[in-house]
C-alpha cells in the first residue's frame, strides 16, 4: 500500500531518472498546465463527494493527490516544505 510519503518519494524519483511518463511529462508542462489539472480534480472530489459513494471520492482524492505532488515536483517543494505548514 502506497502512503503519501512513499507515492511522494516515487514520483520524485521517476523525474529525477528522467523517467519517460505522465508524470515526467506533467512536470515538464510547468506550473500553469497542473495548476488547470488540480483544479479540475478538485472539482471531481467534490461531485463525487456529493454524488456518489465514498469509494468514489476516495478515488478522485488519491487522484488530486498526486497532482498536487507533481505541482510540488514542478516547483522543487520537498515534503517537509509542506508538513511545516500543517
Amino acid at each position: 500500500m502506497k502512503t503519501f510519503d512513499t507515492l511522494f518519494a516515487e514520483l520524485a524519483q521517476a523525474v529525477a531518472d528522467g523517467r519517460e511518463g505522465n508524470t515526467l511529462s506533467r512536470v515538464e508542462g510547468g506550473v500553469h498546465s497542473i495548476g488547470k489539472k488540480i483544479v479540475e480534480e478538485a472539482a471531481e472530489v467534490w461531485m463525487a463527494a456529493e454524488h456518489e459513494g465514498d469509494d468514489a471520492t476516495a478515488a478522485e482524492i488519491s487522484q488530486l493527490l498526486y497532482h498536487l505532488q507533481v505541482l510540488m515536483l514542478a516547483k522543487g517543494l520537498s515534503l517537509q516544505d509542506v508538513y511545516r505548514h500543517l
